[in-house]
Formats: C-alpha cells, structure tokens, sequence
C-alpha cells in the first residue's frame, strides 16, 4: 500500500469511526427521552408498542435498498448524504405535534437508521480492506460507546427540565458541524456487482455460506434483545430482585459490550475471526447458563457481563464477512446479513415474551442458551472462499 493510500484510509478510519459514534448518540438520545414522548402521546403499552414497531419497519424497509444504493452509487457517498438525514430525522421526532406526525417521523428515523447503519458498516468493510488488519469491532465498540453517553446526556437533560424538541435540536446543533468533516473525506467511489457482472436486486437473500454468517448474526442478536428487553423484569419477576437495581444487569451487559468490542479488533488479528467466533459462542453460552442458573443478583450480573463480552464481536465479524463476500455484492450481502441480525433484534425480544408468558421468563433465557449452542458450530462460515 502506497504511503498516499494508507494515509486516506487512516483519515477514513476517523471519519467512519465518527460517524458510528454519531450514530449511536441518535439511538441514545432517542431511547433517554421514549418515557417523555410516550407520557406525551397519551398512548398505553400497546399503542405505542404499534410505534416502535413503525419504527422497526422504516429500518426494514431500508435495508434492501440501501444495499442496492451502495452497490449502484458507492458506500461512502450514500454514508455522508444518510448522516444528514439522520440528523434531521430525529430532530423531527421532537417537531411532531401529535401521533399522526410522531408516527411519520418514525418511520422516517427508522428508514434513516437502518440505511446509514448499512451505508457505514459498507464504507467501514472498504477501509478495513484498505488497511488490510480487522477494525469493525471498533466501529461497533463507539456505536455502543455513543449510546451510552447519549443516554446519559439525556438523563441530564431530563433533570434540566429541557423539552424532547429542545433537547432534540441541541443534539442537532452539536452533531451538525462533523457533518462537514464528513463530507470533506474524499475516498475512492466504489460500485459493486454480482459475481456474473450483473447489478444487485433490490431484494436478496443470503447465498451459499453467508446463510450461515445470517444465522450466527440472529443468533447473537437474539441474546443481545433478550439482555436489553428482559434481563430486569427477570430479575424482578423470577428472582425477587429489587426493581430499584435490576436494570443495573442491562448496564453491566453494555460496559462489557464496549470494552471487547473496542479490544476486539487485536483479538481477531491474533487469532483469526473463525477461533474468535468459536470461543465467543463458547463465553456467551457460559453466560447465558450463569443467567438461567443463578439465583441471586451477583451471579445474575456475572452472567450478564459474560454474555456481553461473548456477544460482543459477533455481529461485527458477521457484517465484516458480508462485505468480502466473493459471490454477492457488497451492498446485497450486507443487507441480507443485517435483515436477519436485526430480524433478531427487533422481533426476537416479543417471541420470548410469549415463551415467559407460557413458562417464565427463565425458559426464555433457557431458549437463548440453547440457540447461542449453534454459534461455534456456525462460526466456520466466516472463512471467506473463492
């Protein structure tokens, strides 16, 4: 690699990097203040239940097009234009006045979420080919890095006594100008194609070993929407946890999310993304199995930080095998990949919500141990072959 080259792809780095980070502050923001917005709707459970499932369809909805896009226009222009949009999107949560629009600006983040997680996750695979070493696990570890300091943000913002639209447009403000910095990276424009030359479909499904790369992201994604939605109520409903403390398990499950992502990238570079899959199935289940066997709150949290550090490198590695895949393009693999994962995440939490409903919610988490078995078995399919 000529020293012109790499120096792009290292500025690249930091720009993608950012963007993640950015990113992540929009789902942080989001989720501090659903209480306020949902407390503002007069909506119960239910009905606002209906939202975030409006919300979850814009990300689906993206999805294949967005792979298409990047495919047909390059990752990196579609990443700087989806930023914007983004930005834009959320502010315009806190501009809607009553359900009807609230729903519309939703959807609309939803679309701007699930398009830009794909778009950057595309221009972060180039550079990383570029750079020739493992750097998506990074990616992630500021996505959930920025989530985390947005939540906080927002809860200093609820004590501040701000609005949802005033304290939306001050995440504007401050997340506006990187905008620029975005857009002054230049890089490569880079369009692929299938195999046999011809363009991408709108919708794809995974081919040959990516099947099983799709498989292991729902798998992983699965336990990280059980940790999010159910690990406090368990606590409370199975265990007799104070409801004071239980939802400390899903902050522990977060810190040591971040703190393997951001060290994963050496992990994998040491030890290859196969061994590194294999024995992540392998911590996760061993956290999942503290979780369901654990009767008081200490090996609960153990269980809880376990699981995070064994989930942790999954979904990046399976993004990271999507994008080199060697018989899809880019773009529709990513898609595919990212439609099961998410799949997972969004919709997964409610199906073991009816397993607790009939059994407990410890069956719930028993389902996500036996499924997290699968990821060692299906850990090989990271290999890339021609």
């Amino acid at each position: 690699m000529s020293v012109s080259i790499q120096r792009q792809a290292i500025a690249a780095r930091r720009v993608v990097s950012a963007i993640f980070f950015m990113c992540g502050t929009s789902i942080g923001t989001w989720a501090s203040r659903i209480p306020n917005i949902k407390s503002a709707t007069g909506l119960d459970e239910s009905g606002f239940g209906i939202l975030l499932l409006v919300m979850a369809c814009g990300a689906f909805v993206a999805f294949p097009i967005t792979g298409m896009l990047i495919d047909r226009l390059g990752a990196a222009p579609m990443t700087k234009l989806l930023a914007v949009a983004n930005i834009i999107s959320f502010v315009l949560i806190g501009l809607s006045p009553n359900v009807a629009l609230l729903t519309g600006a939703l959807f609309l983040a939803g679309l701007s979420i699930g398009a830009l997680d794909i778009s950057m996750n595309g221009w972060g695979a180039e550079v990383e080919k570029a750079l020739e070493r493992p750097i998506m696990s990074s990616y992630h570890g500021l996505y959930s890095l920025g989530a985390g300091v947005a939540a906080l943000a927002g809860g200093l913002a609820i004590m501040a006594d701000l609005s949802v639209l005033s304290h939306f447009v001050l995440w504007g403000i401050v997340a506006a100008p990187f905008l620029v910095w975005y857009w002054r990276q230049s890089w490569p424009q880079t369009k692929t194609e299938n195999e046999d030359g011809s363009k991408a479909p709108l919708f794809a499904l995974p081919k040959g070993a990516l099947v099983l790369v799709g498989l292991m992201a729902l798998v992983a994604a699965l336990g990280e929407g059980a940790v999010t939605d159910w690990a406090a109520l368990y606590q409370i409903e199975d265990l007799g946890i104070a409801e004071s403390i239980a939802p400390a398990a899903f902050t522990i499950f977060s810190i040591a999310m971040v703190i393997m992502r951001l060290s994963g990238d050496k992990v994998i570079a040491r030890f290859g993304p196969v061994p590194t899959a294999r024995v992540s199935g392998i911590v996760a289940l061993l956290g999942c199995i503290l979780l369901v066997s654990g009767a008081g709150l200490w090996s609960v949290w153990a269980g809880c930080f376990v699981m995070g550090l064994g989930y942790a490198v999954l979904f990046p590695l399976a993004m990271s095998r999507a994008a080199s895949d060697p018989h899809m393009s880019k773009g529709a693999a990513l898609a595919a990949v990212a439609t099961l994962g998410y799949g997972a995440f969004l919709f997964g939490p409610p199906l073991l919500g009816f397993v607790g409903d009939y059994l407990s919610l410890r069956a719930s988490f028993l389902t996500v141990a036996v499924l997290t078995v699968a990821i060692p078995l299906l850990a090989g399919a990271l290999k890339v072959k021609d």
